[in-house]
């Protein structure tokens, strides 16, 4: 059974999706409606610390969080995703304890008092969709969609995330998850 599409949601891009953009993405849906849709990539790390991305933050002065791609949308404005086990003021929830936006309230008490698995990824950029337009590109096939999974999200090494999806879907799919990554996502 098809899963249907809303926040939570990981869009796993399709073997035969060749858009640069997307090629071996998984993104999470973190919101959907009738005005369209927005979310990450969750395997586009790149070779940018956070605290260049957000250098008004001092916190975040010395640590080694890494910037990850979240989309071509909007690619200079960085946007946070949390997984906490209580909600962080000004954010919008997600699925199972992960939540979009915040303020460097919920960033500084992520980084001094982590609560349990508390955790953070912050992306430049995002992705999204117009009205109609992501329901499009399932029906064509472009894209794959699944519960989404937090320790897929914050825990699991990056490069890993598509293949072993992929994988895990087997069938068809499985020839695919033991191809390089292509060279041109990172």
């Amino acid at each position: 059974m098809a899963t249907p599409l809303g926040k939570g949601i990981f869009l796993i891009a399709a073997p035969s999706l060749r858009d640069p953009n997307f090629r071996q993405a998984v993104v999470l849906l973190c919101e959907h409606g009738p005005e369209g849709a927005l979310g990450v990539v969750v395997n586009r790390p790149t070779g940018v610390s956070v605290s260049e991305a957000l250098p008004q933050v001092p916190i975040l002065e010395g640590q080694r969080h890494v910037l990850f791609s979240g989309g071509p949308v909007q690619p200079n404005h960085v946007l946070l995703l949390y997984r906490m086990t209580q909600e962080p003021g000004n954010t919008h929830h997600v699925f199972d304890g992960v939540y979009l936006g915040g303020d460097v309230g919920a960033l500084e008490r992520v980084l001094t008092e982590p609560a349990g698995t508390d955790a953070f990824r912050a992306y430049m950029g995002y992705s999204g969709w117009g009205p109609g337009q992501l329901e499009n590109e399932m029906k064509t096939g472009s894209w794959i969609a699944l519960p989404a999974d937090p320790t897929v999200v914050f825990e699991k090494e990056p490069e890993r995330v598509w293949p072993d999806i992929v994988q895990a879907l087997g069938g068809p799919y499985a020839v695919y998850a033991e191809m390089p990554a292509d060279p041109g996502l990172n």
